[in-house]
C-alpha cells in the first residue's frame, strides 16, 4: 500500500509539473506560424521595395513599435486571467493630458532648471498615482462585484473619456517642455531611448508572469477560476492585482506618447484597441485565458509594422509591373526630402485674352 501510494503521489507531482511548464512556456507552436508570415514578409519588402533591409527601416521600426508594444502589454495579463482591460487607451491618455496639464500650467516662461525639473518630477507622480487609482477601483469592481471585465472596463473607459473630453473640450494639450521631449530622440548605440524602455518591460511582465507566485496564479486564474479559489488562493486580490499592473503599464505607455507625439489628446492611439487584443491572441494568449507568454508580442510586434506599410508594397510592386525594378534614387520613399518637392507647374501656352 505505501508503494502504492507513493506511485500515485509522483504521478500527481509529474502532471502539476507538467501543467506548471505548459503555463510558462504557453500554447505549443504558437509562434511557428508567425515567424514564418514575418520571414516571408520581410522577404516581400526587401524583394519590391528598395533599401527597405537597412539600418534606417530597422530604426524606423523601434520607433513605431514602443506604444503599440506597451499596450498590448497592458492588455496581455487581464486577457491571461480571462478578461480584459478595454480602459487602457482611455487611461493612457488622461495620465497624459493629467501631465501636460501640469507641466503647461505650471512652468512658465522664465523658469529656471530647478523649477522645471521639479514640475515634471510632480506631473510623473501625479500620473502615476491617477494610472494607480484607476487600476484599484477597476481591479475592485471585477474581483467583487462578479461583473464580467468586458462590461466593467467598458464603463470605465466611457467614464474616462467622458471626463478627459469635457474637461479639454477635445482639444489637444501641449506646451511640454524640451527637455522632457528630447528623451523621444535619445538613442543608444542606434536604438532609441523608448524602444529599450518597451524591452525593459517586457522582460520585467515577463518574469513577473513567469517566476513569481502572482503570475503563476493569474494561469490558474485564466484556467479555472473555482479550482485557484478553491486551491486556498486569493483570487479577488490577485485580479485586483492584474487590472492594477495594467494600468501602471499604461503609466509607462503615456510617457512615451508625450515624447513621441509631443501633446496629448483623448482621441490618441483610440484605433489600437482591438489592435492590442490582436497582438496578444496573434502572439500566443488564449484569448479564453489560461495559458500565453510575452515573446509572442516581439513576432507580431514588427509582424504588424510590415502589415501597416503594405500600401508601399502594393505601390511598388505596381510601379515595376509598369516600369521596371526601380532604383533607389527614383522611390518617393527613399528619395530625400528635397527630391521629392513637388514640380512647380509651368505656364501654360494658351492663355485666356483679356
Amino acid at each position: 500500500m505505501p508503494d502504492r501510494s507513493m506511485t500515485q503521489l509522483d504521478g500527481v507531482n509529474s502532471g502539476l509539473g507538467g501543467l506548471m511548464a505548459r503555463l510558462r512556456t504557453g500554447l505549443p507552436g504558437g509562434h511557428l506560424g508567425l515567424t514564418t508570415l514575418l520571414a516571408a514578409l520581410l522577404l516581400a519588402f526587401s524583394l519590391f521595395v528598395p533599401d527597405f533591409l537597412s539600418a534606417a527601416t530597422l530604426q524606423s521600426f523601434m520607433y513605431q513599435l514602443p506604444l503599440l508594444g506597451l499596450l498590448s502589454l497592458a492588455m496581455v495579463v487581464p486577457l491571461i486571467t480571462g478578461g480584459l482591460n478595454l480602459a487602457i487607451i482611455a487611461t493612457t491618455n488622461q495620465c497624459a493630458l493629467l501631465m501636460v496639464w501640469i507641466m503647461q500650467t505650471m512652468i512658465s516662461a522664465d523658469a529656471g532648471a530647478g523649477t522645471t525639473a521639479g514640475v515634471i518630477m510632480l506631473a510623473l507622480v501625479a500620473g502615476l498615482v491617477l494610472c494607480l487609482v484607476i487600476g484599484l477601483i477597476t481591479g475592485t469592481l471585477v474581483a467583487y462585484t462578479g461583473v464580467h471585465p468586458i462590461l466593467v472596463t467598458l464603463g470605465t473607459k466611457s467614464l474616462i473619456d467622458g471626463i478627459s473630453i469635457y474637461l479639454t473640450r477635445g482639444m489637444a494639450l501641449s506646451g511640454i517642455p524640451e527637455v522632457f521631449t528630447r528623451a523621444g530622440s535619445v538613442t543608444f548605440f542606434g536604438v532609441p531611448l523608448i524602444f529599450i524602455v518597451l524591452i525593459a518591460m517586457a522582460i520585467l511582465i515577463g518574469i513577473i508572469l513567469k517566476r513569481t507566485a502572482f503570475g503563476i496564479s493569474c494561469f490558474m486564474i485564466g484556467s479555472n477560476i473555482q479550482a485557484t479559489r478553491y486551491s486556498t488562493i486569493d483570487t479577488r486580490r490577485v485580479l485586483v492585482g492584474v487590472y492594477t499592473m495594467s494600468s501602471l503599464t499604461c503609466f509607462i505607455a503615456a510617457l512615451v506618447m508625450l515624447v513621441t507625439f509631443n501633446s496629448a489628446s483623448a482621441d490618441y492611439a483610440q484605433s489600437y484597441l482591438l489592435v492590442t487584443i490582436l497582438a496578444a491572441v496573434l502572439g500566443g494568449v488564449d484569448p479564453f485565458g489560461g495559458f500565453g507568454t510575452v515573446g509572442g508580442l516581439a513576432t507580431h510586434g514588427p509582424l504588424n509594422t510590415c502589415a501597416d506599410h503594405r500600401g508601399v508594397l502594393a505601390s511598388h510592386i505596381l510601379h515595376r509591373s509598369r516600369l521596371g525594378r526601380p532604383k533607389s534614387g527614383d522611390c518617393p520613399w527613399t528619395r530625400p526630402p528635397s527630391q521629392t518637392a513637388p514640380r512647380s507647374r509651368k505656364p501654360s501656352s494658351t492663355r485666356r485674352q483679356a
